[in-house]
C-alpha cells in the first residue's frame, strides 16, 4: 500500500485501519524475540501524569495502563476494566453524576502483587494533588471523589452531571499508577521520584529493565501478563532520537527496526524510503493539528525565569489586529504542499475531527499579505523609521518563533519568517532538540511548556473522539506555572472567563449535536481571541517492517495501544 493511498483512504474514513494479519500460530509467551522501535523523539519519562509530550505518553503505554482505552476506529473498548459502564448496564446514574467501574477479575501487576481499586482511587489524588503539577490534570476535571466500596469496585462521582465522562482513567493519557510504588511521589515530590518515574511498575505487556532518559529503553514481557501467550515478543529495544528520516530508513530501508514512529517527512522522501522494499507506511487522520501557539505572557527575560511565563499581557499579541494579520500572511496551502502532501489538509481549527465537531466558522485557507499590512496599519502598527519592522507606542513587532528540530518544521519557519517579514514583523528562528523541548523537565528553561519565546510551534492530538478534555486545555487555571512545576496544556496561558464558562456548560451538556456545537464555539473562541493560529491538519504516518504483523494503527490513542498483539511474520 502506497502512502498516498493509504491517505486517500484515510481521508474518506478518518481511522485508516492497517491490514490486519492473523497471527498463524499461538505458542509461549516471548516466542518472537525482540522488536525494535525507533521513536525519534526521546522519551525523558515513563511517567505520562509529568509529561504532555506524546512521545512520553506512548512509551509508558508499553507499561502502565488505564481502565478503557479507544480502538483503532476510536470505539471505547473495555481494558483493565471487565466492562465499559453506561447508562444502560447501570454503570452510569440515570442523574449522570456518578460512574461505577468494575474492574476484571484476578489482575495483578507485573511484581506479582493484586491490582485492585486502591490503584485506581490513588491515581485520582496523585493528579490532583495541588502541588504535583499533574500534566494531566484536566482528565479529573469536575470529579468531587472516587469511592472504593470493594477491592473490585470504583465508584467517580461528579459535581454536576456528565455526558461524557470517559475523561479519567481512559485512553493513554490517564492510566493507573501502582500505589505501593508512587505513594511516597504525591505532590511535591512527584519530580524527585527518579526510580518511579523511569521505572514504574504496571499491567501492561511488558517491563521496565532499563531507562536511559532521551535515549533507550529495555524492556521484558511482563511474566504476569493477563493473557496467556502474549507478548509474542520477549523483550523490546525502544531506541529514541535521532530524527523522522533516519527513523524512516531504519524501518523501510535497511530494516534495523521494526516500527517507526511520526515520520513527519516530506511526501516524496517517504515514497523513496518505501522503494527499499522493507517496510509499509500506515497512516490515518484523527485531530493531530501542526499549529503555532500565541504567548499570552510576556516572555522578556528581564522579568526573570519564574515571571516571564506569568506575568501578563503580551506586549503585543495581545492586540486582535497582530495575531490576525500574522495568520492572514500564512500560506497555508503552500505549507500542506511542501510539508506533508497528501498527509496533510490546511488547517484552521484547533479541534479539525471528528468530523462533528469541526467548526466550519474560520477560513485561512487564502493568503492575504495586502489584508494583513492594512490591518496592521489600521491598528497603529507602522513602520516609522523605515528599518522595515512595525512599531506603536515605542513596540516594535519583533518575535521570536521557536519550535522542535525537525527537516519539515525548519522549512515551515523559514516560510513564515519570510511572509512576516513582508508585513512588517521582524522574526528570529530558534529550534530546540524534540527530546528536550517535548521533555517536560521543570529544571530546562527550553521545554515547550515554559514557552520562554514569543511563538512556538509543535503538534498534538487527544485520546478518543470527544474533545472535552482537551478543549479544557484552554482553562485559565491549566496553564504551567511554578506553583505547577511547569506542567499543564495550557501552553499558550490563555484566559478568558466566557471560554472558561463556555466549557463548563460543555461538561454538562449531553446529545452529540449540541455538544458539538458547543465545541465548535470553543475552538473559533480561543483562535479568534488570541491562542493559536492552527496551520495543518496532519495525518498521523508512522512505518512497520514487512515482517511485523498485527499492527493496527490508532489516532484516537497510543499509536503502541495493541502491541500485546503483534508478532512476527513467518516465525
Amino acid at each position: 500500500m502506497s502512502v498516498k493511498t493509504a491517505l486517500l483512504s484515510a481521508v474518506a474514513s478518518l481511522a485508516l485501519v492497517p491490514m490486519a494479519h492473523a497471527d498463524g500460530h499461538v505458542g509461549e509467551r516471548g516466542r518472537d524475540g525482540q522488536v525494535n522501535i525507533i521513536y525519534w523523539q526521546a522519551p525523558s519519562t515513563l511517567n505520562p501524569f509529568l509529561s504532555g509530550g506524546t512521545k512520553d505518553v506512548e512509551s509508558a503505554s508499553l507499561i502502565v495502563e488505564p481502565l478503557a482505552r479507544f480502538d483503532e476506529t476510536g470505539t471505547i473498548q473495555p481494558w483493565l476494566a471487565a466492562e465499559v459502564p453506561t447508562v444502560d448496564n447501570g454503570g452510569i446514574s440515570e442523574d449522570l453524576t456518578q460512574v461505577t467501574w468494575t474492574l476484571k477479575e484476578g489482575l495483578v501487576w507485573s511484581d506479582g502483587t493484586p491490582f485492585t481499586s486502591a490503584d485506581v482511587k490513588f491515581t485520582y489524588e496523585y493528579c490532583t494533588h495541588p502541588e504535583g503539577g499533574c500534566a494531566q490534570v484536566t482528565k479529573f476535571e469536575g470529579i468531587s471523589s472516587v469511592e472504593t466500596p470493594d477491592d473490585l469496585t470504583v465508584v467517580v462521582t461528579f459535581s454536576e452531571p456528565q455526558p461524557y465522562p470517559y475523561s479519567a482513567f481512559v485512553g493513554g493519557e490517564s492510566p493507573i499508577l501502582q500505589e505501593a510504588q508512587f505513594e511516597p511521589c504525591v505532590g511535591a515530590a512527584a519530580s524527585t521520584c527518579t526510580e518511579q518515574n523511569f521505572g514504574p511498575i504496571g499491567t501492561g505487556p511488558f517491563v521496565v529493565d532499563e531507562f536511559r532518559t532521551n535515549d533507550v529503553i529495555s524492556l521484558s514481557a511482563n511474566p504476569n501478563y493477563r493473557e496467556e501467550g502474549k507478548p509474542a515478543f520477549a523483550s523490546v529495544n525502544f531506541k529514541g532520537g535521532g530524527d523522522a528520516d533516519a527513523a524512516g530508513r531504519a524501518v523501510m530501508q535497511t530494516g534495523e527496526f521494526d516500527y517507526a514512529w511520526n515520520l513527519q517527512l516530506a511526501p516524496e522522501v517517504i515514497a523513496q524510503m518505501e522503494e527499499g522494499g522493507l517496510g509499509t507506511p500506515v497512516a490515518g487522520f484523527g485531530p493531530l493539528v501542526e499549529r503555532i501557539m500565541l504567548n499570552n505572557t510576556n516572555p522578556d527575560p528581564a522579568l526573570g525565569p519564574d515571571e516571564r511565563s506569568v506575568v501578563r499581557p503580551h506586549p503585543f499579541l495581545s492586540d486582535p489586529a497582530v495575531y490576525k494579520a500574522m495568520s492572514m500572511a500564512i500560506d497555508r496551502p503552500l505549507l500542506v504542499e511542501i510539508g506533508y502532501g497528501q498527509a496533510g489538509k490546511v488547517g484552521c481549527n484547533w479541534v479539525p475531527a471528528p468530523e462533528v465537531f469541526a467548526s466550519t466558522s474560520i477560513d485561512c485557507s487564502t493568503q492575504d499579505l495586502d489584508g494583513a499590512k492594512a490591518m496592521l496599519e489600521e491598528a497603529g502598527w507602522v513602520d516609522a523609521n523605515g528599518d522595515g519592522v512595525r512599531e506603536k507606542d515605542g513596540i516594535e513587532l519583533r518575535v521570536l518563533y521557536q519550535t522542535s528540530t525537525n527537516a519539515v518544521r525548519q522549512d515551515f519557519q523559514a516560510l513564515i519568517k519570510e511572509w512576516w517579514q513582508e508585513i512588517g514583523i521582524a522574526t528570529e528562528l530558534r529550534n530546540i532538540n524534540a527530546s528536550v523541548f517535548f521533555g517536560g523537565d521543570a529544571g530546562s528553561p527550553d521545554t515547550f511548556q515554559k514557552f520562554y519565546a514569543d511563538v512556538e510551534m509543535y503538534a498534538n492530538t487527544f485520546n478518543g473522539t470527544d474533545p472535552q478534555a482537551y478543549l479544557g486545555n484552554g482553562l485559565c487555571d491549566k496553564a504551567p506555572s511554578p506553583a505547577t512545576q511547569w506542567q499543564g496544556e495550557n501552553i499558550s496561558r490563555f484566559c478568558d472567563p466566557e471560554y472558561d464558562a463556555l466549557w463548563a456548560e460543555l461538561a454538562r451538556t449531553s446529545g452529540i449535536e449540541a455538544r458539538a456545537e458547543i465545541a465548535k464555539q470553543l475552538n473559533d473562541m480561543i483562535i479568534e481571541r488570541g491562542g493559536m493560529i492552527p496551520l495543518v491538519h496532519r495525518g498521523r504516518l508512522s512505518a512497520h517492517a514487512n515482517t511485523l504483523g498485527g499492527v493496527k494503527l490508532n489516532v484516537w490513542d497510543s499509536e503502541l495501544w495493541n502491541i500485546a498483539d503483534w508478532y512476527r511474520i513467518g516465525e
